[in-house]
């Protein structure tokens, strides 16, 4: 049996295909939604979800939530004496979703497909096929948060959609996804986010905003810090809730037998959260542009995940486009219903068979380069895109290379995924070191080529044009943490930098702002501000004082050009 799985920062849920139609199915305790949350009793005992849940005020320190945000990092949660990475955890919530299918159904379910969100790198997608395969699991297909939601709208009435955008705001992470439905293809043009920005971060602010009036005497300040943490988040939790229905609700909590309260408005909620509300727009912004999609094409704003009930967001959806957004797609249930959808296309259901999916590469695949700059030295560690995020996949992409030294013996490519020019802030995959024959700079070439699939599996092949050998590297689930050894290293190369004009506070933010224009573009702008960046920083290493001024001037003016170029 294959079964959908929306695996979520908050909540989770699980669904099947059966009988033409996706059917979400119940826990055992009735619910259709089970929070993300585990902890472990003195007994020994694990709880999964709501009873977990409940012990988060009372033994925060072995109880956890939240832990889709460490996916892919070596970070671990210490519950009961025992280290847990959050693939462990994770585990642990699908093996409960994965019982409560063989309650339902009498059948122990061995195949999945998980939902991640769209802005998953290649570390967090890997961590969730880990967790899948520990909770005995066998995952057929990573989907796409987003890409599952749109297929849930877009089947509803199995009618044709202009580009639709589909804002999916939950409880750790924030997607954004252009989508058109033709022709029975449901195609993904374009997916952007942040990983880093849902309903935990509005309560945290809220939490921050009220600890004042809440408790003036700072006697949340003598608890555990766990504890403390723990308290202010569920109070935050319920008050935001309650602030979805009412203008007031009331900001409260036990300590010590003792209620501490205060009274919160929608109003207060809003001037907390006013920056958290702010980063809704450039996901959405990033997202027209790669698509080449402007506001007004837009059919609909479909709204999808449980922060979204919340108000104050749905005023902030509704003066960025313009226009109301459409709530008929139930915002918890619709990932985990079209990922069982994405099951009964996998599994080829006849009531699926004229429907087709496509999905975008979500994040920019490139190698390592250098580059000559304008005096004959070497700039070193620069990233070359070979595959552009979002373009369709399954994708197959082409790009030649060619020597830069006399009589160079090999080429070392590091495998990189992310959006900075300088690979040293991306993620690198892997790495290859391809022997060539010493012949004189640029005499030989090499052609790299990556081939991208849906499931996320990257292949390398790498052709020596002078000998017609060809490597190959498939990219595998492997650990790349660095060791504490290499970190100090690193750590004191940093300490050892001195002053130069780059660092003028100047210089520094227009260069920020240079890089950041460059992870926004891609193509033929993306290229265009990669020169202006070498430019700019070839002026800084001169340290002369006219040509900085007039490099400065010259890019402070072609970003301002594209700044003026607004989408919303």
């Amino acid at each position: 049996m294959l079964i959908g799985i929306d695996l979520g920062t908050t909540n989770s849920a699980v669904a099947l295909w059966r009988d033409g139609q996706a059917q979400l199915v119940p826990n055992a305790l009735g619910e259709l939604l089970t929070p993300s949350a585990i902890s472990i009793d003195g007994e020994g005992m694990v709880h999964v979800g709501t009873p977990a849940l409940d012990r988060m005020s009372s033994d925060p320190a072995n109880t956890a939530a939240s832990f889709k945000r460490l996916m892919g990092t070596s970070r671990v949660t210490r519950l009961r004496g025992k280290d847990y990475k959050a693939e462990d955890l994770s585990a642990l919530i699908l093996r409960a979703l994965r019982d409560d299918v063989q309650a339902l159904t009498g059948e122990a379910p061995r195949e999945a497909v998980i939902t991640v969100p769209a802005y998953f790198n290649d570390r967090q997608r890997k961590a969730t096929r880990r967790a899948g395969e520990l909770a005995g699991l066998d995952v057929r297909r990573l989907i796409n948060e987003p890409t599952a939601a749109a297929l849930a709208f877009g089947l509803s009435d199995r009618q044709d959609h202009e580009p639709f955008l589909v804002f999916d705001l939950g409880g750790g992470t924030f997607d954004v996804s252009i989508v058109e439905l033709f022709d029975g293809i449901v195609e993904v043009r374009a997916s952007s986010g942040d990983n880093r920005l849902g309903g935990d971060d509005f309560n945290a602010a809220l939490a921050q905003a009220v600890l004042g009036r809440l408790d003036p005497l700072g006697r949340l300040g003598q608890c555990p810090p766990e504890q403390r943490e723990a308290l202010l988040a569920r109070a935050a939790e319920r008050a935001r809730r309650q602030l979805s229905h009412n203008a007031e609700a009331d900001f409260a909590l036990t300590l010590d037998d003792e209620r501490l309260s205060a009274r919160v408005t929608e109003t207060d909620l809003e001037e907390a959260c006013e920056t958290l509300l702010a980063r809704l727009r450039d996901p959405v912004i990033r997202s027209l542009r790669d698509s080449e999609v402007d506001l007004a094409s837009l059919s609909e704003i479909v709204l999808v995940g449980g922060a979204t009930r919340m108000p104050i967001v749905r005023r902030a959806i509704t003066r960025m486009f313009g226009r109301f957004p459409n709530s008929t797609v139930h915002p918890d249930h619709a990932v985990a219903l079209g990922a069982a959808m994405q099951a009964g296309l996998l599994a080829r259901d006849s009531a699926l068979d004229e429907i087709r999916l496509t999905d975008v590469c979500p994040y920019t695949l490139g190698i390592d380069v250098a580059e000559r700059d304008g005096h004959g030295g070497l700039q070193q560690g620069l990233f070359s895109p070979i595959i552009e995020r979002n373009t369709p996949v399954p994708v197959s992409r082409v790009k030649s290379y060619h020597t830069l030294s006399d009589q160079q013996k090999r080429f070392s490519l590091g495998v990189f995924q992310g959006e900075s020019r300088r690979v040293a802030d991306n993620i690198q995959l892997g790495s290859l070191d391809i022997p060539v024959p010493p012949r004189p700079a640029g005499e030989v070439g090499i052609e790299v080529r990556f081939s991208y699939d849906s499931s996320g599996l990257l292949e390398v092949d790498v052709t020596v044009a002078e000998t017609g050998l060809t490597h190959n590297l498939v990219i595998l689930d492997e650990e790349d943490r660095p060791s504490q050894q290499e970190i100090d290293k690193r750590r004191e190369a940093l300490a050892r930098l001195k002053f130069h004009p780059r660092e003028a506070a100047e210089h520094v933010a227009l260069m920020a702002r240079a890089e950041r224009f460059y992870e926004e573009f891609i193509g033929e702008q993306r290229a265009m501000i990669g020169q202006w960046i070498s430019y700019f920083s070839n002026a800084l290493a001169s340290q002369e004082p006219r040509r900085i001024a007039e490099a400065r001037e010259s890019l402070t003016a072609a970003l301002d050009m594209l700044d003026e170029q607004p989408i919303l």
